[in-house]
């Protein structure tokens, strides 16, 4: 049902940034990072994104797209190495093309089992995953004559979803201007904040608990009346290398942090990076208990070394964040970042379909399928960082999703009544 495979190498929206050099103190120069890569792979602190799409020609002659490509701090945290363009299409032809050829995309979930199986026992690499699986899920709904939304919902037996999905936005550098955009266009949920460095974070956390204060007295000195969104900040561990690694002065920290903003709901996003998933795990536990216990409106967001679909099941079933970032292209398969929802959703864990500025249009558009399918918490605005653009390529997938299965649950339901009349 797959008659052929085509590539075609394309750009991500932002930039690949080494994490591991910026934390370093390595000094910028107009948009440009100065200094030696301190990451395996990285030529330069800050190097252009790239992706590689994979073209499904079907029976029909259709031909379906999914992107490859990997996220911004490539290489840090426990993720995947930088994306190189040239490596990914070799293992594409030799390993996937074939397997694909072979493959009936009608069925999702078997498809992309079958076709990114592993390969000589060890998985294939999560960029591959994530765009190959794009592309058969666009095949599926091809066959089906639905939306991807649909066919996820089909084949995990879920309810066709009604309910839009909050909506995160980031900053990017550009914090302040940014700030203003996402508040005039009423985002659900904001800013990111880019907290990546000494410089921003300040010494013991006063630029950044600064910068808390000003995006909550913002809201409402632009805002719309009653415009009241959450506040979510991403600190790329910073907390724990300014202040502390221990669990108890952590939590105190974004104790005080919830003060400073009351009525407004917290979100922290990598409060700390402790090394490892096992060591995440253990400490991220501890500052969730210690905020429950305080009973705060702060809530602790994992991301850094829980990546895998194993690796949030551990998170969520351990309650070691009260909400987990599902960055789908660290997951891999979009198959997986289906699971990792439902996985949160069970043992009552906030779900984030997440992902990076590097990601392209046809990535994020998909996603956004995967979050209303399966009724995430939140979605991030994404690609790219300028703000505007993630939250339309976002927000009208949404709505034009939303209208679609909207405008089918009232077709069919006139037809029943129809039919109950005759």
């Amino acid at each position: 049902m797959i008659k052929d495979v085509i590539l075609a190498p394309g750009n991500g929206s932002f930039f690949y940034d080494d994490q591991a050099a910026i934390r370093a103190g390595q000094a910028q120069d107009g948009f440009l990072y100065v200094g030696t890569p301190l990451t395996a792979g990285f030529t330069s602190i800050r190097m252009p994104a790239h992706s590689l799409s994979i073209g499904l020609v079907l029976s029909d002659n259709m031909v379906v797209w999914g992107d490859m490509m990997s996220v911004q701090y490539s290489g840090a945290g426990g993720r995947d190495p930088v994306f190189q363009v040239e490596v990914i299409e070799a293992l594409t032809r030799f390993i996937v093309m074939p397997r694909l050829l072979v493959a009936d995309a009608s069925n999702f979930l078997n498809a992309s089992r079958d076709v990114l199986a592993y390969h000589e026992n060890r998985r294939l690499p999560l960029a591959i995953e994530y765009g190959v699986s794009q592309a058969l899920l666009r095949a599926a709904a091809h066959y089906a004559r639905t939306t991807l939304a649909e066919v996820i919902c089909s084949e995990f037996s879920l309810p066709l979803p009604e309910r839009p999905i909050p909506i995160y936005a980031q900053s990017g550098d550009s914090r302040e201007l940014n700030v203003d955009k996402m508040i005039l266009k009423s985002v659900d949920i904001l800013p990111h904040g880019l907290i990546n460095s000494r410089e921003k974070f300040g010494p013991s956390g006063e630029t950044f608990r600064k910068f808390v204060r000003w995006v909550a007295k913002r809201t409402r000195e632009i805002g719309k009346p009653g415009y009241h969104p959450v506040l979510h900040f991403d600190v790329y561990g910073w907390i724990g290398l300014e202040i502390g690694m221990q669990a108890e002065e952590i939590a105190d920290f974004i104790a005080r942090l919830a003060d400073d903003v009351p009525g407004y709901r917290l979100h922290i996003e990598c409060p700390a990076d402790f090394g490892s998933t096992e060591m995440q795990l253990e400490e991220y536990a501890k500052i969730v208990a210690l905020l429950d216990a305080r009973g705060t409106e702060a809530r602790i967001v994992v991301d850094e070394q829980c990546n895998t679909l194993e690796d949030i099941e551990l998170f969520a079933k351990a309650r070691a964040a009260h909400l987990i970032q599902i960055k789908m292209p660290d997951v891999g398969s979009i198959a997986d970042s289906a699971k990792a929802v439902l996985v949160c959703k069970e043992n009552g864990v906030g779900a984030y379909i997440g992902g990076s500025c590097t990601e392209t249009d046809l990535s994020a558009r998909a996603a956004v399928n995967i979050a209303v399918a399966t009724q995430a918490d939140m979605i991030l605005a994404k690609p790219g960082m300028g703000v505007d653009e993630g939250i339309s390529i976002v927000g009208n997938e949404q709505s034009r999703l939303l209208a679609t299965l909207r405008y089918r649950r009232n077709r069919d339901s006139g037809r029943n009544v129809k039919a109950v009349s005759a």
